[in-house]
């Protein structure tokens, strides 16, 4: 599933390519997705100006000239493929919903497994939707700090990797950009998250920053079905310190790891999770 970083890239595509643009037509090519689509979709939109392009933990909004917000997310494999004006294209099998621009350009959502989400809300009640209701501070946002943090870990027994999924502590975080951010801020990922120190707390928020920032400076990391929005592969894949890289050496190991194997590998809340026990504590 594309991590925020991923939707990050996708969404600054989309801004830079439709940005200021009328919707002139809205084709549904099935009921919908994960969810109906929204049965006024078509009305509610066409004619109307696509003014900002944002984002919200893992899901990407599309504010409009008169409050409606469209509120897409991309599931386990949905893509947004963007055609220029004049560009040929075929539409695809797993295209299941197109909008048309005054310019000529196209937006196809394209999601073959189908787990993908089209919502609409209006502006005044989005922080009220179910989907953002209870969300945590955004991680690159100046609202998350390691005060924060460290009152939303506090008295919690759940290892500190499960705790920084919960999307009620902070919003967006995903398994891939854990992983790295705790091993970069030194923290050992089954740590009961109520051990954590403030000086801890600050340097984790320091790393999942620093983490993110990387990520999207390198447009994601390709796993799966996942590219960006103009249809390039993303590339922070090659600069995982941990994640994916169980039995190989750590950045600036000075193991012999054929006596200590290297980076390990466990499984947590279903999820694998990567991480250095010499490095970690």
């Amino acid at each position: 599933m594309p991590e925020l970083p991923e939707v990050e890239t996708v969404c600054r595509g989309m801004e830079k390519a439709l940005k200021d643009r009328v919707v002139d037509s809205v084709i549904l090519r099935r009921a919908g997705l994960r969810v109906p689509f929204p049965a006024d979709l078509k009305q509610s939109l066409e004619g109307h100006r696509a003014l900002h392009f944002g984002r919200r933990a893992k899901y990407i909004l599309i504010r409009f000239d008169h409050g409606k917000v469209v509120i897409l997310h991309l599931g386990m494999s949905g893509r947004v493929n963007l055609i220029a004006p004049g560009q040929d294209y075929d539409v695809q099998k797993h295209d299941h919903l197109l909008f048309g621009f005054d310019d000529g350009s196209r937006m196809a959502f394209n999601d073959a497994r189908r787990f993908g989400m089209v919502m609409l809300s209006d502006e005044q009640d989005l922080d009220a939707h179910p989907s953002f209701a209870g969300l945590g501070p955004e991680p690159l946002d100046n609202a998350f700090s390691s005060p924060v943090l460290s009152a939303a870990l506090a008295g919690k027994k759940t290892p500190v990797k499960i705790a920084l999924l919960d999307q009620r502590v902070v919003a967006g975080l995903g398994n891939i950009y854990v992983s790295e951010a705790l091993f970069m801020a030194g923290i050992l990922p089954q740590r009961p998250a109520g051990s954590l120190s403030e000086i801890e707390c600050e340097t984790l928020v320091q790393a999942i920053r620093t983490v993110l920032d990387k990520a999207i400076a390198a447009g994601g990391s390709t796993l799966k079905d996942y590219r960006r929005a103009d249809g390039e592969l993303g590339y922070f894949q090659h600069q995982f310190s941990v994640y994916d890289r169980a039995g190989k050496a750590c950045p600036g190991c000075s193991c012999n790891v054929s006596r200590t194997g290297g980076i390990e590998k466990i499984t947590q809340g279903g999820r694998s999770t990567y991480f250095c026990a010499r490095k970690q504590k």
